[in-house]
């Protein structure tokens, strides 16, 4: 049974004539009569009654008819979805953030792919480590991720920075430098830090440990934290303080305030995708991404009292 034997019995079912339909389907007359013939044979049943003047369907044709109708519009529902994914209008995104672009970029960028591709499924997943991102997209986990790079060479991955981001400090609201508008790093030579996990587990504890280095000092005591908002609330609790990309601004927990650097280090922001990387929707949502990352970042109170 073939797609156009069903759209020429869908046709003659409407219009109940052969002239008619053969018309409206572009064939010839004698064509259609041998389509109807052949569906019949494939069948067993009769599908119409012919007349001179008029042609009638069967119970059969009538019940044939309704599965023809149901089999074509599903066949134009699955070319019209897939046109749309070959525009990459539709699909599913997995994607995968870091936790210092979680509070700008992704809901951002999470908004304007709902409002610009409707038909995309956004997968996201947050308040991730670099080296875990990596893995994550290498082992096709996350199709594109958001990540600090490290400088290293990644076979079988694209890498693209969005934007270069400047180091403030995270002090507690109490703390005798917390009401300045600018301090230099070396101030905090003597303080405990709160920092991400050190080693291959994420990229931003050797950025803030070169940060300090070239203060001219390293940090006397270092607690390590997985995720950047239990980083902030460690130092609104008083356990010491931090250095964030300028976007966890956005974060304004209470019992923090963030304060600008005389010298700031800073540190970039990229996109990666897997090298080759095919699907339109995956290049649509990176697109966007990468759009919204350009702007500027939303900017908060300099400190939540």
């Amino acid at each position: 049974m073939e797609l156009r034997h069903l759209r020429s019995f869908a046709a003659l079912a409407e219009e109940r004539h052969f002239g008619r339909a053969a018309e409206r389907l572009h064939i010839a007359q004698p064509a259609l009569s041998q389509q109807v013939k052949q569906l019949e044979r494939e069948l067993g049943v009769e599908l119409v009654s012919r007349t001179t003047r008029r042609v009638e369907l069967t119970g059969a044709g009538h019940r044939f008819a309704e599965h023809a109708r149901a089999v074509l519009g599903s066949v134009d529902r699955a070319a019209t979805d897939m046109a749309l994914v070959a525009e990459g209008r539709a699909g599913r995104v997995s994607a995968g953030f870091i936790g210092t672009a979680s509070y700008d970029l992704l809901p951002r960028a999470a908004r304007e792919v709902r409002d610009a591709l409707p038909g995309v499924r956004l997968d996201l997943h947050s308040e991730l480590l670099s080296p875990a991102l990596l893995d994550g997209l290498l082992d096709e986990t996350y199709d594109l991720v958001v990540l600090r790079p490290d400088g290293a060479a990644r076979p079988g991955v694209d890498l693209r920075v969005l934007r270069t981001e400047r180091l403030v400090a995270v002090l507690p609201d109490r703390h005798p430098l917390a009401a300045r508008t600018r301090i230099d790093l070396a101030e905090l030579s003597g303080e405990p830090f709160v920092m991400h996990f050190s080693g291959h587990r994420s990229s931003m504890h050797e950025h803030v440990l070169a940060a300090c280095a070239a203060a001219g000092f390293r940090p006397p005591e270092i607690m390590e934290v997985g995720e950047t908002v239990t980083l902030v609330v460690f130092v609104a609790a008083g356990l010491g303080v931090a250095l964030v990309p300028e976007p966890v601004r956005s974060l304004a927990l209470r019992g923090v305030a963030y304060v600008e650097l005389a010298e700031p280090a800073t540190v970039d922001l990229a996109l990666a995708t897997r090298a080759g990387e095919v699907s339109p929707a995956v290049h649509r949502v990176a697109e966007i991404i990468a759009q919204e990352a350009s702007l500027p970042a939303i900017r908060t109170a300099r400190s939540a009292r």
